[in-house]
Order: C-alpha cells, then structure tokens, then sequence
C-alpha cells in the first residue's frame, strides 16, 4: 500500500494523536528505517526513546518468535519462567538497594503505580514533582506533570500534588513535611528541553527525604535501559549515587514491546500485600520475552559503553557547527541547543531523511537514538547541519 492510502485510512479512522511526518514505516534495521515507499531514513529519534537496540535486532526478534511458538500470554494467576527470568535479570543489573519489580505496560502505568506504592508505604498523599517534568496522561501521571498545558488537559486533576523548582533543593524544603509521600522527579527532563541537575541536588534530595520519611522516586522511563551510558541514573556518579527508592522503566525496557516497570527496594516491597496492585497484561510471556533479550543485546553488543563515546563525538563534531550554543543532556538522551529556533532545522534535517524530535524548549532538538548509533551516522547528521 502506498503511503497516500495509509494515510487515508488512518485520518479516516484513527482518532488525532499527534502531528505525524509524512512517512509510513515499514521496516527497520539498526538505526535505519524504510517507508512504504522504499525511502530510507536515519532515526535518530527511536520512536520516542523507544527502540534502544535499534529496529529489529536480531536477539530480540528469535526471542519474540520463540516465545510465541509456546504462548502468547497468560496474566499474573500463573508462574511463568520467562516472567520469572525477566524479573531476576532485571534486578540484577538495577542498583543494589534494589531488590524487587512490578511489571505493567507503559511509563504512565508505571508512574501511578510508583506514586500509588509511595502512599501505601507511608500512609501520606502529597507528592512533589517538578517544573519542567513530564510523567505520562493518565490522571494521577497528569497531575503531577508541570509542563506547558498538559495538566490542562487533565482536569479535573488529582488533589495532593505540589511543584518545586527542578535543580532547587530550597524549593524543595519549603513544601516537604510530614504529609509529604513522594519526591518524584525525571533525572534528566526531556521533554522540556533536556534539563540537567547537579549531582548534588540528588544528594539533597535523598538527605530531604531521609529526614521526613519521604520515598524518592526516579522516573526513569527514559534514562534507564543504559540510555545515560549507565543502566540507571540511579546509583550513578551523575546522582552522586543516590539510589531512588523506587524506579519507574518503560520504553526501551522492551526495545517497542509495551511494557513497563517499577523497580523497588526491600522497604517498599515490603509493605505491597497481595491485591494491593494489579494489572491484566502487565508481565506477558511476549513482554517479558522482549525484557530479557533487550538487556542481553545491550549487554552483548556493549550498547553502553557505545553510546556514551557517541556522546563523546558528537560534542566534538558539534564544534564545527557555529549556530550550535551547547549540547545538553548524557549518553543517548541528548538536546542540541541552536541560538535561534530550531524548528527549521527539525524540517531541514527530515527532508535530507533524518529523523529527530522538537522539545517545549523552542531552541532545543532531541536525539533519542537506538544506543547501537554508529559514528558514521552521526556524520551523516552533521554533514547536514553543516550545509547552508
């Protein structure tokens, strides 16, 4: 089908979502994809910060088949070893205080369930998030998102949450008390631009938290799955080693499978009884299929380490660029800030076949790569901002 009748169809019958490229997408490979119309592209955007071993690895997709050769699902009433092997890899490479996990079916999911666990474990219900931090669209995610007009579109909003300055530990102070059940935070805002904290506003904050009894939540839906160049943001030098109380996982965590996940430490599982959380897809054979081979690409192919000299190189090549004012952000959760706006860039770079994503920060592109992005194709994009 030619991408004139996909798109056809879609605005017939697909309710509005957001404003799309005037591409299909058929197929994918690495850092690649081809449309419907033999086009090929340089994504350098992964669907979201989606697709962190690239479009089609080859360990993820004989996983899915595999496993859909035995059983396509069955919901939490039943063991399952690929759950349970999922579950014990997943810990594994989390930081150490961390000793357990919840899977569901994406980052919103998550984020409410983190927020939801945190209210259990101190019988409080204010939450403190951030300006700036996006945490997903379902009601309580939404409420407590501070950026541009999503709580807007949320209304009526959850009662109980409060916003501090990102970066601000005082701000931070003036709201937490002994009502307060959860400082939650993305380590790294993305979407408003790819905002960065000190390591030592990390450190304030766990020593906030441990002086109230408030559980620290990391959302890291998108910093985790080694997108930072570490598995977590949690229990890294750019936390200062702060580990979160609770993590919240989900797009690369299944390389486009939805999936999602809270990690937890011992003084949270503890206090989850049975029919406290619940959830029917959360933890499918084919998820939890896609978990496991996801990190062992990263783990075999040595993503991390990649994408962290990726980093490295593009803010050398990025020197070369004059209307380039600084590169923000780690690893492969990346914003280049232009002196002027970058939306003309955005549509140069996708008509020369590069996909990159905008933020709410006019002046700031994303690049949320696959963390396999090679070199070379990063030349590929500074050729482009290159030309006049």
């Amino acid at each position: 089908m030619n991408f004139e009748n996909i798109e056809k169809l879609e605005e017939q019958f697909q309710v509005a979502t957001y404003a799309k490229m005037n591409i299909a997408v058929e197929r994918g490979k690495g850092a690649w994809i081809w449309t419907s119309d033999g086009e090929k592209y340089l994504d350098l955007y992964g669907g979201h910060a989606v697709c962190a071993t690239g479009h089609a690895h080859p360990l993820v997709v004989e996983a899915l088949k595999n496993q859909a050769e035995k059983v396509l699902f069955y919901s939490n009433l039943v063991y399952s070893e690929v759950r349970a092997k999922a579950a014990e890899k997943l810990v594994s490479v989390a930081p150490e205080s961390i000793t357990k996990t919840f899977f569901c079916n994406s980052g919103t999911e998550a984020n409410e369930n983190a927020m939801r666990m945190a209210r259990f474990a101190t019988k409080r219900e204010k939450i403190i998030t951030f300006s700036g931090g996006f945490h997903g669209r379902t009601a309580d995610a939404i409420s407590a998102t501070f950026l541009g007009n999503y709580r807007n579109l949320g209304k009526p909003n959850v009662p109980h949450h409060v916003c501090a300055e990102f970066g601000n530990l005082e701000s931070v102070r003036e709201l937490a008390d002994a009502d307060t059940a959860a400082i939650m935070l993305e380590p790294i805002q993305s979407m408003a631009g790819v905002n960065e904290a000190a390591p030592e506003f990390f450190r304030g904050l766990r020593e906030i938290c441990n002086e109230h009894g408030i559980v620290l939540i990391f959302d890291e839906v998108q910093t985790g799955i080694g997108r930072t160049g570490n598995w977590f943001f949690s229990g890294s030098e750019l936390a200062d080693g702060v580990e979160a109380d609770i993590i919240t996982l989900a797009k690369s965590l299944g390389s486009g499978v939805p999936v999602g996940a809270c990690l937890v430490n011992s003084c949270i599982s503890e206090v989850i009884k049975t029919n406290d959380l619940g959830t029917t897809f959360g933890g499918g054979m084919l998820a939890m299929a896609a978990v496991s081979a996801t990190l062992e690409a990263i783990e075999t192919d040595g993503m991390r380490s990649n994408i962290a000299e990726i980093e490295n190189y593009l803010r050398e090549r990025l020197k070369e660029i004059e209307e380039v004012k600084t590169l923000r952000g780690k690893g492969g959760l990346l914003g280049i800030e232009f002196n002027e706006n970058c939306k003309p860039i955005h549509a140069k770079l996708l008509e020369n076949k590069i996909i990159t994503g905008t933020s709410s920060h006019p002046n700031v592109l994303r690049l949320l790569p696959p963390l396999c992005v090679k070199k070379e194709e990063i030349d590929l994009l500074i050729e482009v901002l290159a030309k006049d």
